[in-house]
């Protein structure tokens, strides 16, 4: 099975049914170079054509939640028919005020893929195939997303850009050189050391600061670590306590890596 790239940057499942997902990895398995007929051949070719993770099958009932899964009442006290109502309501309020149709199984989502451009289907002569661009369309392109949602799908591309770019700085401030209080560097000098350009550089400094784990100063005053050229020397200085307080950390050990 293959799952496009995007997905997780680009928010959708935090937009769409649960079975988002696994249509989502059966279409881009069908877009694997080799395959051609429908995603029911596809379902019928490696799940015999039942996959419990979508349902069933392509007209199986879409669903926000899991229907055997225990609930988290702490999350939900409401419950989960109620939290599946209000669920319906505000997903069926996007799709309604686009123009675009209520999908109600498997199958319906899928068409909307292709209505969307998550998806093409091309007939060929050898037979039906499946594709997906490399970058998917973002709900907020094509649905009227709410305030709430908009901001947390922003937050969530911006962790998955930056993210990367603050792990390259701290593996270097902790592997290379062991965790120190206070370092005096500049921006092209931890470029270097990282392999990362001045300006991913910059955009890591400036969420180590934001989230509290790192000072900037020039002498003793506090400068904008967004504004620093990249020869100027500066001061890092590194809260390792607030750094490792908020945050988790999972090790492998070697042989089950």
């Amino acid at each position: 099975m293959a799952m496009h790239n995007d997905w997780w940057a680009s928010g959708w499942d935090h937009v769409l049914p649960r079975q988002g997902f696994p249509l989502t990895m059966l279409i881009g398995t069908a877009s694997q170079p080799g395959f051609t007929g429908s995603l029911d051949d596809l379902l019928q070719d490696i799940f015999d054509g039942h996959w419990d993770m979508i349902g069933g099958d392509l007209d199986g009932a879409l669903t926000f939640s899991w229907p055997d899964e225990e609930w988290d009442y702490e999350d939900a006290p409401e419950g989960r028919e109620a939290n599946e109502a209000s669920r319906w309501e505000r997903f069926g309020g996007m799709l309604t005020a686009a123009g675009y149709p209520v999908p109600r199984t498997v199958r319906d989502l899928s068409e909307l893929y292709l209505a969307w451009g998550l998806a093409s289907r091309e007939e060929t002569p050898e037979g039906t195939r499946w594709s997906m661009p490399a970058a998917l369309p973002l709900p907020g392109d094509l649905l009227p997303l709410d305030a709430d949602l908009a901001k947390r799908l922003d937050g969530i591309r911006w962790t998955m850009r930056t993210g990367p770019l603050v792990n390259g700085l701290i593996n270097h401030l902790v592997n290379d050189l062991g965790e120190p209080c206070e370092v005096l560097t500049s921006l092209d000098r931890l470029a270097a050391a990282t392999s990362q350009d001045t300006d991913d550089v910059r955009l890591a400094l400036a969420e180590l600061v934001e989230a509290g784990d790192t000072e900037v100063k020039r002498g003793q005053e506090p400068v904008d670590a967004e504004r620093l050229e990249a020869h100027q020397r500066f001061r890092l200085i590194m809260n390792w306590q607030h750094f490792h307080d908020t945050r988790m950390q999972l090790s492998i050990k070697g042989d089950d890596a």
